[in-house]
């Protein structure tokens, strides 16, 4: 179990370094990458989600979930235990929380270069093009709901259920980045409680120059929307999977 939680910590903090570090690298005034555009972050999210399921299975867990929504959906399953399931959880916080601050570090002279706050804000955390609860709830929702049912589709008996899973890395990277481009306009596609929370408390604690409110009123849609996602596709796989 210990190599399972190390293999959930370290797959997130990979995940962290390389999506917000994409993220990081448009946004931040002065980075060579600096706007570079929504094509870039979506690229750089594929690639960040392809090597954090390497690591977290070479770590030790193989199933790399790296996301609470994913590890929910499975507890709906009856494939987790509640008590795996919350150490699971823990892990990928945990592990979002460090990949943010290796991200700030990697940046560091880049915060007080750049002037506006709410622009810092988003390297760490999500933030919807329209703020409306309601509507961002939905999207979130949404998004993770096929984030789920395509990774139970990608590994279900009709597809990956054989001795090909070496693929499912990629593909699940191709699914991440096709999310993105297509549903993540509306809130930058949390699909993930830990990659929003992690960072956000990131930001929160650390000594960012000029920053700016953390946005706790918000921040509580990136992680109940995912995570009612994942029930939801829990619930339709159960009917159709």
């Amino acid at each position: 179990m210990l190599d399972q939680i190390l293999g959930e910590f370290f797959g997130t903090m990979m995940l962290i370094i390389l999506g917000n570090g994409a993220v990081a690298s448009v946004l931040l005034k002065k980075s060579k990458g600096h706007e570079a555009g929504w094509i870039a972050i979506t690229t750089g999210w594929f690639i960040a989600v392809v090597i954090a399921v390497f690591v977290a299975q070479s770590v030790g867990s193989p199933n790399a979930d790296i996301n609470p929504a994913i590890s929910f959906a499975k507890y709906w399953w009856n494939t987790y235990t509640l008590h795996k399931m919350l150490l699971f959880m823990g892990a990928q916080v945990a592990g979002a929380f460090v990949g943010a601050v290796v991200v700030w570090l990697v940046y560091f002279p880049h915060w007080k270069e750049t002037d506006d706050a709410h622009t810092k804000l988003q390297v760490f955390s999500t933030y919807p093009a329209i703020r409306a609860f309601r509507h961002n709830l939905i999207s979130e929702i949404i998004a993770t709901a096929v984030l789920v049912l395509g990774v139970a589709a990608i590994f279900s008996k009709a597809t990956l259920g054989g001795p090909v899973n070496g693929l499912g890395p990629y593909l699940v990277g191709i699914l991440v980045w096709g999310i993105g481009l297509s549903l993540g306009g509306a809130t930058g596609y949390a699909i993930n409680p830990a990659r929003d929370f992690g960072p956000r408390l990131a930001h929160t604690l650390l000594p960012i120059a000029g920053k700016g409110s953390s946005d706790w009123s918000y921040a509580w849609v990136p992680i109940v929307g995912p995570l009612l996602g994942g029930v939801l596709a829990a619930w339709i796989w159960h009917w159709v999977g």
